[in-house]
């Protein structure tokens, strides 16, 4: 099968085009290393499946992301988005975010069939460009092996002994995004929740402080009950199975191995 995928070369989509290929998919790049394509164009490709992953926002920043430019934030995620999904003639899969629910109370369990309540240019964007996919996946934050991983600068932090604010939030391996799509890829329709772990920052350090002997002192506990946990039986009735704890420890070392020397 042939699969047009945007945004490669970033953090989610470089998960993405691994494991389409390695379940033995013809990937075809938009963009940055394939076909000619910026966001904001139609995509001129011939492809059975668009996955779209590109997302214009300002480095480092997903809520926030459009930095002192809302206008061209919105022109460029929002519009070229539409343009894309709306010219492509085959099913589409929309890389969207748990930011679409927005500012439900603390401890409220995220289901699909809930109220979207964006409270941040990001999850409205989010919001309004799904309408045009066959499928969106609503992911909260991926984390993988790279040079430029969510966490290299909490764990430069906490190696160096400098102070890490107490979190805990709900996580998600880039591989297990990458088979989400992959369960999707041919079937269903509409949202689906994608995260697996409610992960606290104490256990995760304390998993480094482990592999690498730091004997800095680890954040306090943070409160668990507070967080919006994101019910994902609709993607596992698909047979989606994300690898828990035993992934993050498995890609501890790599994560580890990419922060800079402190």
């Amino acid at each position: 099968m042939r699969v047009a995928v945007t945004g490669a070369s970033g953090l989610v989509g470089r998960f993405v085009v691994q494991g389409l290929r390695a379940a033995g998919q013809h990937v075809i790049i938009l963009g940055t290393g394939g076909v000619p394509w910026r966001l904001g164009e139609a995509a001129e490709v011939e492809a059975d499946v668009l996955v779209h992953c590109a997302f214009a926002h300002v480095p480092g920043r997903y809520r926030g992301g459009e930095g002192d430019d809302p206008d061209g934030f919105r022109r460029a995620n929002l519009d070229g988005s539409v343009r894309l999904l709306r010219g492509f003639p085959g099913r589409t899969i929309f890389l969207s975010t748990r930011a679409v629910y927005g500012d439900h109370p603390p401890g409220t369990r995220l289901t699909e069939d809930l109220e979207l309540r964006p409270d941040t240019l990001y999850g409205e964007v989010k919001a309004a460009a799904e309408a045009e996919a066959t499928v969106s996946l609503r992911a909260t934050g991926v984390y993988g092996p790279g040079p430029d991983h969510k966490w290299q600068g909490m764990f430069s932090d906490f190696l160096a002994g400098r102070p890490v604010a107490p979190r805990v939030a709900t996580e998600v391996h880039g591989a297990d995004l990458a088979s989400a799509v992959m369960a999707v890829l041919l079937r269903g329709q509409g949202a689906f929740n994608v995260s697996d772990l409610l992960l606290d920052r104490r256990d995760l350090l304390a998993e480094v402080a482990i592999q690498t002997g730091c004997v800095h002192p680890l954040p306090e506990r943070a409160d668990r009950h507070a967080v919006n946990v994101m019910d994902c039986e609709r993607i596992r009735a698909l047979g989606w199975a994300p690898g828990g704890w035993g992934r993050l420890i498995a890609s501890l070392p790599a994560l580890i191995q990419s922060v800079p020397s402190r």
